[in-house]
């Protein structure tokens, strides 16, 4: 039943364009192992996804003018940026089914909470407008720009954190509000100072820009210039998803 239950709803996003094929795969894959672990698991992804869906619908057209030229990726999301968002949840999921513990909640709630206070910072904030500044040298730049915050995405990455945290209280797992909060809220900051310092960055040449995209909008190749080769927002996701897991699991 769960496995009927993620298909449909992956076929629905991806008529909806928010996902895309491969990613549609994916997160059949990640609902089914959820719903698998129990009801509440779907319950607590599938208000992720709702609620990462309609952030990023609202105003995704400013929002994509704003940050289209900097930004990897956007509109429907592939297999990649679903499993660097999801996948430590659905490997809570399956540890909750193959040896049954506490901390298994613990972990899935905190990677959760830090998955949705970054998507709810960056929507967000992205759709307040505006320069960010880099969390690390306090200086302005790009909006879309790895490591950039703002004060109206913070708030806005708090309130993933304990929409998140309140959903799990809900559904009653053992996991303080508070630990599911916090852990959501560290998760986001660690993807905010690695977007700053350890992130692959490129530039291009012709249009004299910073950007994460290999090829920018106007057609030209980019170099590398900084950062980690390969260590891109994908795998600054799932570290920030880590983050939360791991927090919330010693607070708990």
């Amino acid at each position: 039943m769960g496995a009927v239950l993620s298909v449909l709803a992956a076929f629905a996003a991806r008529r909806a364009r928010t996902l895309a094929r491969t990613g549609a795969i994916a997160a059949s894959v990640v609902g089914t192992i959820s719903l698998a672990a129990g009801w509440s698991w779907g319950a607590l992804l599938l208000s992720m996804f709702v609620s990462a869906t309609a952030l990023s619908r609202l105003g995704q057209r400013e929002k994509a003018e704003r940050v289209g030229s900097t930004v990897e990726k956007g509109g429907e999301r592939d297999a990649t940026q679903v499993l660097a968002n999801g996948g430590v949840y659905a490997a809570a999921a399956l540890g909750s089914l193959l040896v049954p513990s506490p901390m298994w909640y613990a972990i899935g709630a905190g990677a959760l909470a830090a998955s949705a206070a970054d998507t709810w910072a960056t929507e967000v904030g992205t759709l307040a407008g505006g320069d960010p500044i880099s969390i690390v040298s306090g200086r302005r730049v790009a909006a879309g720009t790895s490591g950039g915050i703002s004060l109206v995405g913070t708030v806005a990455g708090i309130g993933g954190a304990v929409f998140i945290g309140t959903a799990v209280a809900v559904v009653h797992w053992p996991v303080p509000f508070i630990a599911v909060a916090i852990g959501g809220v560290a998760g986001a900051l660690a993807d905010s100072l690695l977007g700053a310092t350890v992130q692959a960055r490129r530039w291009c040449e012709r249009c004299g820009e910073p950007t994460e995209r290999l090829v920018h909008t106007c057609g030209t190749p980019t170099r590398h210039a900084g950062g980690l080769v390969g260590f891109d927002n994908d795998a600054v996701n799932a570290v920030c998803s880590g983050v939360g897991a791991l927090v919330a699991l010693l607070l708990s």
